[in-house]
């Protein structure tokens, strides 16, 4: 908020003794003048120009609502913005420090804002901007119908989902995002990130601000080592892990590897992710799928394919939300002794609500080739995985990654390291669970209310749920026309690539339950009107 540097409390400069001014001149004595040059205190705001004398009597709580949503909607309150303290902007108005509470209540219940404690009242998603109204029009009757453009050019969904086709869904502007694979990026541990870093740079020698060992900091290793084996089960010398910057380039790094090894093609799951089978057919690998049931990937199928690498996410098999089962498990590491490869893509185990944790298939073979990151426990932003290859292929994996990039920037992974050291990575995660847990709960009610007969998968944890419904409509047109009203979302067919019925994959962790609610309800309407 803008200050001037002689301000008092209301606006009113303090010249009521002699002194230098600005241009050098001298101020002559106010006494005798004051009475005849008093002006009232000002009633207003630097902060969004905020006048209260525009407010109608007994109103003023609405007002004040009323603006900060326009500035909310019209991008100068971005979310992650933060509002002014109550009693601040009480005092800067001249008005109740109740006033400013209610307008702040009411943008909390509509899912625009979070208090945060100390972190202050926080803007966490902005509502629909309204149509400026055309010159001369009469009274606006609400924004008009927003034409659902399926097949535009540049649309996400136009056709078959190119390279690009998340790129352009994150572009796309939407006033609810409910995409998946995204964590609840406002609550990140930004104080225990900066305590640190502080303490890691206090600490840090000069060589250590050298070129780092391309495998990762030792410290980090280590550091992961110990929350595999205590969160995972997997038990492994911080030596046998390797730092990435995220399951994309172990992926990307894996590629000539397993090429080099006589592999051309690595199964995946169907329905599997549609950026994964991205990456792999980037490096040159072809994509056999297999299908998945209730019990996880289809071992005999597996076989059929002539595959020697499948990759998998057994804990929380995406989309479908599946756990592999014990019996699955076993034949999956049958296969692997045989000669097979397993790439475990273990994204989002640690998020679980309503069912006991699932151990890492690495936990029980070295045939297993493991990754993992903070991506979805703290922010995509960092850029820090890990991966624990199998022995055959980890000093080819290091090799690549050391001509790929000399290793990962030494400084996020060292604070990355001592967040995990102290606990607050753990303290962390018990906080997410438990808001991302009321957010899908969110979710369900707002399904079961708004699209009847659908039927929800992989409710038990992850950061997202995957619906399907009557095949009348294909989830291509749904996820345009959501798009269309300001919600986004990803069509299950995108993750397929068989023919199978038609979903939507929805995220809940990252917005509020309101947004969630109306989100939902936007879909709903949308399907009704295509059906």
């Amino acid at each position: 908020m803008a200050r001037g540097g002689r301000s008092g409390a209301c606006g009113i400069d303090p010249v009521d003794e002699e002194g230098p001014v600005a241009d050098g001149t001298t101020t002559a004595p106010v006494a005798a003048a004051a009475s005849a040059d008093r002006r009232p205190p000002a009633r207003g705001s630097d902060f969004l120009q905020l006048d209260v004398g525009d407010a109608p009597v007994g109103g003023k709580a609405d007002w004040l609502a009323r603006r900060l949503r326009q500035a909310m909607a019209d991008g100068r309150l971005a979310v992650g913005s933060r509002l002014p303290p109550t009693r601040m902007l009480a005092a800067e108005l001249h008005v109740s420090r109740g006033v400013v509470t209610e307008a702040y209540r009411r943008l909390a219940e509509d899912g625009h804002v979070e208090g945060r404690r100390r972190g202050g009242t926080v803007v966490v998603a902005a509502p629909p901007a309204r149509p400026a109204a055309p010159r001369g029009a009469g009274p606006c009757r609400g924004p008009a119908p927003v034409p659902v453009d399926r097949a535009g050019p540049g649309a996400p969904f136009a056709g078959e989902p190119g390279a690009d086709a998340f790129d352009a869904l994150r572009a796309a502007p939407a006033r609810i995002d409910l995409t998946p694979g995204r964590p609840d990026l406002t609550a990140f541990p930004r104080t225990a990130w900066l305590r640190a870093e502080r303490a890691v740079l206090a600490e840090l020698s000069a060589e250590n601000l050298g070129y780092g060992d391309p495998r990762g900091a030792p410290r980090l290793r280590r550091a992961v080592a110990a929350w595999l084996a205590t969160g995972r089960g997997i038990r492994v010398e911080p030596d046998e892990v390797l730092i990435v910057a995220g399951t994309a380039q172990a992926l990307t790094l894996l590629s000539p590897v397993l090429r080099a090894d006589g592999i051309d093609g690595v199964a995946i799951e169907d329905p599997g992710s549609l950026g994964t089978r991205q990456h792999l057919r980037n490096g040159a690998l072809a994509t056999p799928p297999v299908p998945v049931d209730d019990r996880g990937v289809r071992v005999d199928a597996l076989r059929a394919t002539g595959a020697r690498a499948v990759l998998l996410t057994p804990a929380h098999q995406f989309p479908t939300g599946v756990v592999t089962s014990g019996e699955r498990r076993r034949e999956l590491l049958l296969w692997a002794g045989d000669g097979g490869l397993v790439l475990e893509d273990d994204y989002d185990a640690e998020h679980r609500y309503d069912r006991p944790p699932a151990a890492a298939l690495r936990a029980s073979s070295a045939d297993v080739c493991y990754m993992g990151s903070v991506s979805k426990l703290l922010a995509p932003a960092l850029r820090i995985g890990w991966m624990v290859p199998p022995p055959r292929h980890r000093d080819a994996l290091v090799d690549a990654k050391r001509f790929t990039d000399l290793g990962n920037a030494v400084l996020p992974q060292l604070a990355l390291a001592r967040l995990m050291e102290s606990g607050g990575l753990e303290r962390h995660l018990h906080l997410l669970r438990g808001r991302h847990r009321r957010r899908r709960d969110a979710m369900i009610d707002a399904i079961a209310e708004h699209l009847p007969g659908a039927v929800v998968h992989g409710a038990a944890a992850g950061l997202h749920l995957t619906v399907t419904y009557a095949p009348e409509v294909p989830d291509t047109e749904l996820a345009a026309a959501a798009l269309a009203r300001g919600v986004k979302c990803q069509p299950l067919s995108w993750h397929r690539q068989a023919p199978g019925r038609p979903g939507l994959v929805l995220g809940y962790a990252a917005p509020p339950r309101g947004a969630i609610a109306e989100g939902v309800a936007t879909l709903g309407e949308a399907l009704r009107e295509l059906a």
